[in-house]
Order: structure tokens, then C-alpha cells, then sequence
């Protein structure tokens, strides 16, 4: 079976309010259930995507409801990629302070990419750098 075969498809669009995040929670939630996925690999999953969708709607989006924020569930035969896309102007993900920096431990934010960097499989930002792809591969019953 190709790895890039698209076996479902899930996709939300929602206003870009910090409440909406219980969306995406539900979102997690079904396809790991449907799909069989450890609770090991759905603590990474539910970690790194809302961090995603957190830094979409805060900084991308600025929490302006009137925008939208997009969040795609792809589940291929041995992953599952999710897209998360804001409609802000985008930042310099590859120019982000390291937060085990001593420099940088006492500071509350910043950890966001770097916890989705440790927790998926792949991480990827488009050029613009508002829209964010993670993978997770999973074993296939």
C-alpha cells in the first residue's frame, strides 16, 4: 500500500477563538478512536496540535474571530498528517529562540514549535510560515 494514500479525509474550519480548540480536541479524539492509535503516539498528537492551532489563532490569526483557522486530519496507510493553516502574514520558524536556552527557561511562552518538533514525526512550514504540516506515523493492525 502507498504511504501517501489518503485513506479519510477531516477537515474543520472555526473562528479563531481559544474556545474553539475543544474542536479540535473532538477531532483528535474520533479519528484516534476510529483508527486504533496508542495512547502513547494520541498524548504526542493532542500535544503538538493544539500548540498548533494555539500559535494559528494567537499570533497568526491575532484572535480575531472574523478569520478563519483550518486544521485537515489526513490518515494515510501508516500516518496521520494534520495542516494547520491561519491566515496571518506568517513568521520566521527557522529563527525562533531555543527555550532549553538558560537564557530562555523562566520564560512562560516560546515552547510551542519546539515541543511539535519533539513530539511529531516531521514537522513542516510552508514558506510563508502560516501553515504547518506534522506527522505521526502509526502502526497499521
Amino acid at each position: 500500500m502507498n504511504t501517501h494514500e489518503i485513506i479519510a479525509d477531516r477537515q474543520l474550519e472555526f473562528s479563531s477563538t481559544l474556545e474553539n480548540i475543544s474542536l479540535v480536541e473532538k477531532l483528535i479524539d474520533d479519528v484516534c478512536n476510529e483508527f486504533s492509535i496508542s495512547e502513547d503516539l494520541y498524548g504526542n498528537i493532542i500535544i503538538s496540535i493544539t500548540e498548533a492551532v494555539n500559535n494559528a489563532i494567537k499570533h497568526g490569526n491575532k484572535n480575531n474571530i472574523a478569520i478563519p483557522t483550518r486544521v485537515n486530519c489526513q490518515i494515510l496507510s501508516n500516518k496521520i498528517k494534520f495542516i494547520v493553516t491561519d491566515q496571518g502574514t506568517g513568521f520566521n520558524y527557522s529563527d525562533l529562540p531555543d527555550p532549553t536556552a538558560p537564557e530562555n527557561i523562566e520564560i512562560i511562552s516560546g515552547r510551542g514549535v519546539f515541543l511539535m518538533q519533539q513530539l511529531a514525526e516531521e514537522v513542516k512550514f510552508n514558506k510563508e510560515g502560516n501553515q504547518v504540516e506534522l506527522y505521526f506515523s502509526f502502526a497499521v493492525n
